[in-house]
């Protein structure tokens, strides 16, 4: 097996529903992840070794996803030069979700975390495969007929609205 180049890490096992749409993108376009727990409140040390640790295993990119206060994308960012995307979930004790958006979108200039919609795990899986894609053909031309497939959808869907009429396209 070969080694991964996408890290997801998640604060929870709560949040595994919704990072798992990160890693099935991924599992899809064929590009190998890593997929486990890592609290940045209950388990620092191990956040603290995953995060250094990443670029030495050969992980070129990281998504982290955090409920609540959601502290995991941002300290794990300021402990790797890899790119971190950070996934806001809305989690029990949330606040509509708000709380996780906020404190992974407003990082302090130096510490960088890409954000995704709440709950957007899988749009967290593409842009960690456009990444990749800078680099390597074979997963920028994987991406670019992933692309190509929503704009045939759109496509197909707007040929059957225009030849049979919204009603019998709902």
């Amino acid at each position: 097996m070969a080694k991964p180049q996408v890290g997801i890490i998640m604060g929870s096992q709560s949040d595994l529903k919704i990072m798992s749409e990160a890693a099935a993108f991924l599992e899809n376009t064929g590009i190998d992840f890593e997929l486990t727990i890592v609290s940045a409140h209950r388990t620092p040390d191990r956040m603290i070794t995953y995060a250094r640790e990443a670029r030495e295993r050969g992980l070129k990119v990281i998504i982290a996803g955090a409920g609540g206060a959601a502290h995991l994308p941002g300290m794990v960012a300021s402990l790797t030069t890899l790119p971190v995307i950070g996934v806001p979930i809305k989690s029990s004790n949330s606040i509509d979700g708000w709380d996780s958006v906020l404190s992974i979108l407003q990082m302090p200039t130096g510490i960088p975390v890409a954000t995704v919609a709440l709950n957007g795990a899988a749009n967290a899986g593409i842009l960690a495969a456009s990444i990749l894609g800078t680099f390597d053909e074979g997963v920028a031309t994987r991406m670019e007929a992933y692309k190509n497939s929503l704009r045939e959808k759109v496509l197909d869907s707007a040929a059957k609205i225009e030849k049979e009429g919204y009603r019998n396209s709902i």
